[in-house]
Order: structure tokens, then sequence, then C-alpha cells
């Protein structure tokens, strides 16, 4: 039975007492989000400065998501999204894996219950365009598997970073499961239409390079650091620029293939912003420039 949420407070760390063991989160420079339990599974958000972090921590089930977790997720993301410090949200999973996808356990046990299914289906959507939806940067760090709903949060985020002992799939044809379309438009807009149909036609689980072979992924020696590198040049250049270019990129992809008024506008209107003066000025200066 899941528990009620756990806030952390400002400027220190709480240890959470759980029948299995001790949760112990640290965070430094922003009070981190909240924790959302049950006997064996957690989602934490951590708030540091211009960077926020989303772990899925239940790595005894490979951090599969079962319902209680689709459900808290979108909240998280909406939490990072609203606090005007975070410019970038990383999406991880606890060792040793990104996320194994759907709790397979729990469908088992509630599949034939129409009521269950109808709110499992509408956490998974709400969870999915939420991620894909957000208005900044989401990066996703992989390092290990992130197969069937795991790939699909993943496919929700903008850039995906992995290890090279990461490996994919897409496995509804094994479960005789149909993935909804905006999930499968994800995977498409990712790798195109050719290589999607062949992962969700073979169920194949592909190595890291093959993934990076199709546009899946960039695979990184060192993740950690490939994380921190994009998340300092994300939170160094202009927020302004970084929203409305993912805002127009998601337009192009949902089908718009011109300028309308607004787009017209938003174009004209940089022109006379505060950052692109300071751009401006530093490019004239021979500086880096001070961006918001």
């Amino acid at each position: 039975m899941a528990r009620p949420f756990c806030w952390l407070e400002a400027g220190g760390v709480i240890d959470q007492q759980t029948p299995r063991e001790t949760l112990l989160v640290k965070h430094s420079l922003a009070p981190a989000g909240p924790i959302v339990e049950t006997d064996d599974m957690s989602l934490v958000l951590t708030l540091d400065g211009p960077r926020a972090t989303l772990t899925l921590d239940r790595p005894a089930r490979r951090n599969a998501l079962d319902l209680a977790m689709w459900e808290a997720l979108p909240g998280l993301v909406d939490r990072a999204m609203a606090d005007p410090a975070v410019r970038l949200l990383v999406v991880t999973g606890a060792a040793p894996a990104f996320c194994a996808g759907a709790d397979i356990g729990e469908f088992a046990t509630h599949a034939a219950d129409p009521e269950w299914r109808a709110r499992n289906n509408a956490a998974i959507r709400l969870t999915q365009t939420t991620l894909a939806r957000a208005p900044k940067p989401v990066l996703a760090a992989i390092d290990g598997d992130a197969i069937g709903g795991g790939l699909g949060i993943a496919l929700a985020c903008d850039v995906r970073l992995a290890t090279a002992r990461s490996r994919f799939g897409l496995t509804p044809a094994k479960l005789g499961l149909v993935y909804p379309l905006h999930d499968t438009k994800l995977l498409v807009d990712a790798v195109g239409p050719a290589a999607a149909k062949r992962l969700l036609f073979t169920a194949r689980i592909i190595e890291a390079n093959e993934a990076a072979r199709l546009g899946l992924v960039d695979v990184v020696d060192d993740l950690a650091a490939a994380v921190d590198e994009f998340a300092t040049s994300v939170a160094s250049l202009s927020a302004t620029t970084q929203i409305a270019a993912k805002a127009i990129v998601r337009r192009i992809l949902d089908g718009a293939t011109d300028d309308d008024a607004a787009t017209a506008a938003q174009f004209d209107a940089a022109f006379a912003s505060a950052d692109f003066a300071a751009g401006v000025a530093a490019f004239h200066a021979r500086r880096p420039a001070r961006l918001t």
C-alpha cells in the first residue's frame, strides 16, 4: 500500500525508515523535491541549482514502474519545471538499469480489471506527454537496460546519453500489446519509420552502438562527465532561446510547416531582448555572454 508523500526539508538530510531499508537522500543548493514510496519503490527528485535530477530508484525490480510510480512521476516533472532556478531536468535510473519498463507482475495481477487498466493507461499517457511537452530541456542519462516503457521514458526526453553497456528494446510483440500512437510517434521521430518498425516487429534487444547508429542515443565514455558538460552548457546559454527552440521543434514534429503570427512575433521580439543585447556586447568584447 502506498504511503503518503514525504517532502524533504531544505538544507539537510533525511533518513526515511522503511520496512526494507533506510533511504538516504542528500541535496545541496536547493531543497529536494518529494520522495514517493511504497514498500519496494521510490522516485527521487533532487534540485541542485540549475539542474534537477529525477531518479527511478527501484533497483530490485530494475526500476520497473508500477501504477503508483506512473501516477507520481508527472507531478515531479512539473515540480522541476516550476522551479525558476532549474534549467535542465536529468532523468536517470539507479544501478543496475535505467528502467526495465512497466511492472509486468502488476499487469498480470490487474489486467482483467477494466478500471485498473483505464487508470494505468491514463497514468502512462500523462507521464509520457508531461515529459515530452516539458518546456525546459530534459536529458535521459542511461546506464544499463532501457526496455519497453523504460525506453519510452527515454524517448520522451529531448536528448539521450548512454554508456556502452546500455541496451535498448521495445517488446510489446512479446506480450501481444500495442503501444499508443503518441509513444510510437516518439520512436518514429527519433529513428525514422523503417527502423521503428524493425524494432517493434522483432522485439529485439539492441546494444548501445547499434542504438547510436540508429540515432536513438549518443554513446559516451564517461556518463557523469558528459551529463555535467551538457548541464553546464545549457545553464550558460539563453533559456529564452532553449525554451522557444524546444517548443518550435515540437510544433514541427506535430505537423507545423510554416510560421504563424506567434512564431513570427517571437522571432522579431528576440532582437529587442536583454539576452540579444548581452550576446552582442559579449561578442564585441570577446568575452563570454552573461545570459538569463
